[in-house]
């Protein structure tokens, strides 16, 4: 018998789910520092949720992180937002200076809780770092946490023994850990607009 859980229901968003939109910012398109990245179609996916979302009314979170030096320097091009996201009106904007949005300012889980918001949908940019730390802080706090997997990408990284792994298998391994340890829901971007097409069709009048 396969055992079910709510986890593994279909996709339901709350009326205020928040889209945390993280770090989609110019300095990752330094691709001699970074290296090579995954999913081509990253910013693509981001556009059509931002979009959906402020559409709907629905708030969202822009996230920056700062670095003393480039590329996500403040002050410089590589700090400033892609222009996949560039012209979001956020409801709150915070700058961070480690991997997870919950530790930046203004304090997001201050601001959820203000607002009475327990589900959030995680984008951006890179998979397996800001997104997967946020992810399992927002998982560890008690958020609904939804992840739109093909809405954010990474680049290829050396192990310590040397090896390089590809993006795209970190990705997978982020994914395989939030779902199997129930940090996230694990979904594609097609998933969370179906859903956001159903709620506003069963919004009350």
């Amino acid at each position: 018998m396969t055992n079910t859980s709510a986890f593994d229901a279909p996709l339901i968003l709350d009326p205020d789910a928040v889209l945390i939109v993280i770090d989609v910012q110019q300095g990752f398109e330094d691709h001699a520092y970074w290296g090579r990245r995954d999913n081509p179609d990253a910013e693509k996916n981001m556009t059509a949720l931002t979009d959906a979302w402020q559409s709907a009314g629905r708030p969202v979170v822009v996230v920056q992180h700062a670095t003393a030096a480039a590329p996500l320097q403040p002050g410089t091009a590589g700090y400033e937002l892609k222009p996949a996201v560039a012209a979001v009106r956020a409801d709150l904007h915070i700058t961070k200076t480690v991997n997870s949005a919950f530790y930046g300012t203004p304090d997001l889980h201050a601001w959820l809780t203000e607002r009475g918001a327990r589900q959030v949908v995680i984008i951006g940019i890179m998979t397996n770092v800001c997104n997967e730390t946020t992810a399992r802080m927002a998982g560890n706090l008690g958020y609904d946490a939804i992840f739109p997997i093909d809405a954010m990408h990474t680049f290829d990284m050396a192990g310590p023994d040397g090896d390089t792994i590809a993006a795209e298998d970190l990705a997978r391994a982020t994914a395989a850990v939030l779902h199997r340890m129930r940090f996230a829901k694990v979904v594609t971007t097609e998933a969370v607009l179906s859903a956001q097409t159903a709620a506003q069709t069963t919004a009350p009048v």
